[in-house]
């Protein structure tokens, strides 16, 4: 009987060939990071990244959270292609621009929580995170009289201590599929390219709305989209709120 050694080193090499060429399969079969990241941790939740539906039917978003230089501009654009979308506001926003605030709210968009104090909700206490959703809750709610019902976590940063404490807090978790990649500020064509190339029935699109470019971007976004057909409207009345579930992806589908 011959007896093999084998290195540990062979072995770690081995190892490693099998990981990268199991992931390299599970991205040819259209898997991504994400659902990797599940596999591994069944028990992971997920916010709502996009909603599964037949219609042609998506939402555009606006995180403000450092100045409001672009906010009228923004506003005015959206009234001429008679479009509403979701504003998700950082407390200390509000309390630097409550008029603006009033202003989004008059002007038929909705408002969402995106914290109060910017912070990676991942990393914090279950107890820091409720206070940072009350507390921009309540002045959202001083300045409209309305409580958001929506949340996006800053960095789209979570965990599952993190949505299942909005959930109770009365939030829906909102992440997006399409990141224009405004922050970066690769310039107008590069962030028009970018969106209208990969919005889909049921797509959440990320903005921010002190971008450098996206006044420019935006007015050739949302006309290539409506002539495609899509029909743009807040993310409240996109997602379902109720008998749904979210797969691997993040997408909402209706039981």
């Amino acid at each position: 009987m011959k007896i093999f050694f084998v290195k540990k080193r062979t072995i770690a090499t081995y190892f490693l060939i099998f990981i990268l060429t199991s992931v390299s399969i599970l991205y040819t079969q259209g898997i991504t990071p994400r659902t990797i990241q599940v596999f591994m941790n069944p028990e992971r939740q997920l916010p709502i990244y996009s909603v599964e539906t037949p219609e042609k039917k998506i939402a555009i978003s606006f995180d403000a959270a450092w100045g409001d230089e672009y906010t009228q501009e923004i506003l005015d654009i959206l009234e001429e292609h008679n479009i509403k979308s979701t504003f998700f506001l950082v407390g200390f926003w509000v309390d630097k621009y409550p008029h603006q605030v009033k202003k989004i709210f008059d002007e038929g968009h909705e408002i969402g929580n995106h914290s109060s104090t910017h912070p990676d909700m991942a990393k914090i206490s279950q107890e820091e995170i409720i206070k940072e959703l009350n507390v921009t809750g309540e002045k959202i709610e001083k300045i409209i009289g309305k409580k958001p019902i929506l949340l996006r976590p800053p960095y789209g940063a979570y965990n599952n201590t993190l949505l299942t404490t909005a959930k109770e807090e009365g939030y829906y978790t909102i992440q997006w599929d399409v990141d224009s990649l405004d922050w970066k500020e690769l310039g107008v064509e590069p962030m028009v390219e970018r969106v209208t190339s990969k919005v889909k029935n049921g797509s959440i699109v990320l903005f921010h709305n002190n971008a450098k470019y996206l006044t420019q971007a935006l007015p050739n976004i949302l006309k290539t989209l409506q002539d495609e057909g899509y029909e743009i409207i807040p993310i409240s009345e996109l997602i379902y709120k109720e008998d749904y579930h979210i797969d691997h992806e993040g997408r909402q589908h209706k039981n």
